[in-house]
């Protein structure tokens, strides 16, 4: 399996970025994270840096491709946030989302999330899977009180239901049957800053007309500067496009 990666992360039209991202290549596989930090300035950015950092030495391993491995990571990625905070009061507020995918070097992806960070499948070119936010506009559209094209703009749009860093045990959503890669699959990684404004047939339409992963955050970004005004979000992406290496 080979895996074309481009990666982007601008603080918008604040002064601060509090979103991190990064992703990394071993022997047994690769991993990609992304994380939007929240509760203030320095606790936001402290939390996201820490949950990248804190996801990606957990996947050099093989092991750790499993949904179990997947749960673990979050765990231990929630320990690591929570003690920080515990140490230094000024970080006690501190929280992010984190969303993560992992893929074995055999083609078998499984991901998590934690948050509103989103991930998005594609397959021959369409949306193939979107993740559930863990939000208040969520929860309405599950109880049929909102239509999903509406958590988009919706006044509560960032009242979170869980975040890395908050109280007591994390409930990451994660899939639990490894999904195998085929060839042409995408994936895009992003914070609520991309998908906020960038429609989902618009992140089709811009992955068909795409040759690599950097053409397609590009013409992601280019839709976003067309519409953002004002203090606008920080934005974040990854783009993994796939190539499955043919057996002879």
């Amino acid at each position: 399996m080979k895996a074309d990666t481009a990666c982007l992360s601008k603080p918008g039209g604040r002064k601060v970025n509090q979103d991190a991202c990064g992703f990394d290549e071993s022997e047994a596989g690769s991993c990609w994270v992304l994380a939007d930090g929240l509760g203030g300035h320095a606790g936001g950015e402290t939390a996201s840096r820490m949950a990248v950092e804190s996801v990606l030495p957990n996947f050099r391993i093989e092991t750790a491709f499993s949904p179990q491995g997947m749960s673990d990571c979050f765990t231990n990625t929630q320990k690591a946030i929570q003690d920080k905070a515990a140490a230094e009061p000024a970080l006690s507020e501190m929280r992010t989302t984190l969303v993560v995918l992992a893929c074995s070097n055999d083609g078998q992806a499984f991901w998590g999330h934690v948050g509103d960070s989103r991930l998005y499948w594609f397959r021959q070119g369409r949306i193939w899977h979107q993740t559930r936010d863990h939000s208040v506009p969520q929860m309405l559209v599950d109880a049929g009180k909102l239509k999903p094209e509406e958590i988009r703009g919706h006044e509560d749009q960032n009242r979170l239901t869980r975040a890395m860093g908050q109280d007591g045990a994390i409930r990451p959503t994660v899939l639990q049957a490894p999904l195998t890669v085929e060839n042409g699959d995408a994936a895009l990684l992003c914070s609520d800053g991309i998908w906020g404004l960038i429609l989902e047939q618009e992140m089709e339409a811009d992955l068909q007309s795409a040759g690599s992963a950097q053409e397609w955050l590009a013409g992601l970004e280019k839709r976003l500067l067309a519409r953002a005004a004002g203090p606008y979000d920080n934005y974040t992406a990854i783009a993994v496009l796939f190539t499955r290496s043919m057996q002879t």
